[in-house]
């Protein structure tokens, strides 16, 4: 599992929810926080988080028709559900809707990430991994395709694979020497600069502006990144 993997929260009770956000952030992963339906469904649409762990009873829209508009848009990411109500009813309910679990409240802090501690394994597991989705950028591994806004991106071999690295952890930066031996191998006898060069042909593909870039940005005494969206 690596460890950037990020954790979306949608719950309406802000103590509750700062509460979540300790235990999780404790075990060294990132969180995203939502108190509405609505801002949780934007966030998961432009940052695609690893996991989302649900509350059933949100304030605009209730947690089982998120979990089915994200399915919906054939989003896999693993959902766990939270809720008050323990009726049999309701947890399959979710689980028929496209949760993966279903936790009843109040629970404690070792339960809630050993759940999802083992829906990222088994996503992990299952292949999730091998498809990428930030900003609007989608990145299938296993295929070598990418799409941007739904549009296919014609990438070449090393193109590809830059894209690849970087948009796997979005906001960090990496030097030219980690990008150089983590696309062109650490056998590669070549002039560093070809980093460069290839992130300038990476540009011209993806960006509006490839002048002003939105999406691979220059970090300045280090390297290059993949903005994270503002969210």
């Amino acid at each position: 599992m690596p460890s950037t993997t990020t954790i979306l929260i949608i719950e309406d009770d802000m103590s509750l929810l700062e509460t979540i956000k300790l235990y999780i952030e404790r075990e060294g992963m990132r969180c995203l926080t939502a108190n509405k339906g609505t801002d949780g469904i934007a966030i998961v649409q432009r940052c695609c988080p690893d996991l989302v762990v649900l509350d059933i009873m949100l304030p605009d829209i209730n947690g089982f028709e998120l979990c089915q508009q994200v399915r919906s848009a054939q989003c896999f990411i693993p959902i766990l559900m939270l809720t008050a109500r323990a009726q049999e009813s309701d947890r399959l309910q979710g689980l028929t809707v496209g949760a993966d679990d279903y936790l009843t409240k109040p629970f404690s802090a070792k339960e809630l990430i050993a759940r999802i501690k083992s829906l990222l394994r088994r996503a992990y597991q299952n292949g999730y991994c091998d498809v990428k989705r930030a900003r609007g950028v989608v990145i299938d591994r296993e295929s070598r395709q990418a799409y941007l806004n739904g549009e296919m991106l014609e990438l070449r071999g090393k193109e590809f694979d830059l894209l690849a690295q970087l948009a796997q952890h979005p906001g960090r930066a990496y030097t030219r020497e980690e990008l150089l031996e983590r696309v062109w191998g650490y056998d590669f006898e070549g002039d560093v600069r070809i980093v460069d060069v290839y992130i300038r042909k990476l540009r011209e593909r993806i960006e509006l502006n490839s002048s002003h870039p939105e999406y691979i940005q220059t970090v300045w005494g280090v390297g290059y990144r993949f903005k994270v969206s503002d969210v």
